[in-house]
Parts: C-alpha cells; sequence; structure tokens
C-alpha cells in the first residue's frame, strides 16, 4: 500500500508551513482510496484516522493538534485561541479557522470546494478557509479575513487549492440567478456551456472576494473534477453514480 504523501504547495505561501494534500499516500480502500480525511464519510473510521495522523506528521504536529471544524457550508469562522480544546472545536460549525497559536496546524476539508490557506507570517496569524459556492456568496473569506484583522493580522496572503474548474462546473439558471440577485455585475464569472447551461467560475470568484479584501492572493490551477488519480471530487462521484465520496485536506501552520 502506497504510504507517500503527495503534499501540492505554492511559492506565495513560501516560508509558512502549508500543504494542499492530494488523495495520494492514504489508507483508504476502495470509494474512498487514499487519503480520505472526512469524519463524516461512510469511510472506516480508523483508516481516516490514520490518514488524518499521517497529514498531522507531515506538517510536524501530533493527530490531536490537527485543527478542524465541523463545515456546514456558512460564512462562520472559529478563532481558536490558546488553551482552547482542538478535539472541542472540530465539533462547532464554521467554515473558517484563525489562530496565533504555534502548537496546532489549522485544516479544512474539501471535494470540488475550495480551500483557502491564509496567513501573515510576520503577525504570526494563519487562517484556513473552505469556500463552497454558498460559503464564498454568503461571506465566509470576508469573514475568515476579518478574524485574521482581528488578531493582528496586516498583510495577508493566500493561496486557493485544487478546486473544481469553471470547464467542469456547469450549473442551473436558478444558481446563477443567486448571484446576479447579489451583484449583476457577478455575471462575469459564468460562461455559456456546451449544453446550453451556465458554467461557474468558482476559483475566479474566490480570487475576487480575497482581493477585495485586501489580500494578495493566487489559484493553484488544480481542477478536482479532473484529475481523478490526484483529488477527490464529490461532482464526479454523484456523475459516476458513486454512494459516497473522498475528502481532501489542505493544512497551514505557524
Amino acid at each position: 500500500m502506497q504510504t507517500t504523501l503527495e503534499i501540492l504547495t505554492h511559492p506565495l505561501l513560501d516560508g509558512v508551513k502549508h500543504g494542499f494534500f492530494t488523495r495520494k499516500g492514504g489508507a483508504s480502500s476502495g470509494l474512498f482510496a487514499g487519503l480520505n480525511c472526512g469524519r463524516r464519510s461512510t469511510d472506516q473510521s480508523d483508516m481516516v484516522q490514520v490518514n488524518r495522523a499521517r497529514v498531522a506528521e507531515a506538517m510536524g504536529f501530533p493527530p490531536e493538534a490537527l485543527a478542524t471544524v465541523k463545515q456546514v457550508h456558512s460564512a462562520d469562522v472559529v478563532t481558536l485561541a490558546e488553551g482552547d480544546d482542538v478535539g472541542q472545536v472540530r465539533d462547532i460549525h464554521a467554515d473558517g479557522i484563525v489562530s496565533r497559536r504555534r502548537d496546532v496546524a489549522l485544516a479544512v476539508l474539501t471535494a470540488d470546494c475550495q480551500p483557502i490557506l491564509l496567513a501573515d507570517p510576520d503577525a504570526g496569524v494563519v487562517g484556513a478557509c473552505h469556500a463552497g459556492w454558498r460559503g464564498a456568496l454568503a461571506g465566509v473569506i470576508e469573514a475568515t479575513v476579518k478574524a485574521m484583522h482581528a488578531l493582528g493580522a496586516g498583510q495577508i496572503k493566500a493561496v486557493i487549492g485544487p478546486t473544481i474548474s469553471q470547464r467542469a462546473y456547469e450549473v442551473g439558471e436558478d444558481f446563477m440567478d443567486e448571484f446576479l440577485i447579489e451583484d449583476p455585475a457577478y455575471q462575469r464569472f459564468f460562461s455559456g456551456g456546451p449544453n446550453g447551461r451556465p458554467m461557474f467560475n468558482l476559483p475566479s470568484f474566490g480570487l475576487m472576494k480575497l482581493r477585495e479584501a485586501g489580500v494578495e492572493a493566487e489559484w493553484s490551477a488544480h481542477c478536482t473534477y479532473s484529475d481523478p488519480e490526484r483529488f477527490f471530487s464529490y461532482r464526479r462521484a454523484t456523475h459516476e453514480g458513486k454512494a459516497d465520496y473522498g475528502r481532501l485536506i489542505s493544512a497551514i501552520a505557524l
């Protein structure tokens, strides 16, 4: 069984411990073959624990120091303060997590949604954000940046990791209308698809939100849907009639 992890990094976050982990190198099998870190998936829980422990070790931390939240596509953000119990934080409903602590690694889980890792190393503040279309439209990106500012961050840099690309993201007219009701200018994030339906550019929308919040930001340019060897994808699993799907993990630490 392969155990070598594949960890994608980005030069914008050089000097900060971070990684967008692919599915390679995990203990899971079947639908979840590889590094499935989704505790709420139907994968064997002990395999998920092994996978998360491997991620923590790769980041230089014990398994109990891998801080995640219970993601619900919200705009809510948790600030992990000194003395907070990481185990309890894992059960809080939120989609962003920020901290100044050096004894933890912050992480989010995705399977087409945007994993966003943020850092101001000079201020000693990091953040991680799960931004699918619903959370991004609701303001989770801005809320994560605001929470980092509250901890003293100033010059924040951020990278959007592997996410679904526009060429794979066909949506309905009602989906597009939700964005246009918010701001008609959001029309620029949609284009006509081969089936006559809109195609949504999620990473471009995320980049816009980050840059409008004053953050220097880039996308890693990896499409989760288009690369099944490396990435889990909710949409691909749905199209293939699969009962469940694995979750990728992305982590950052001081």
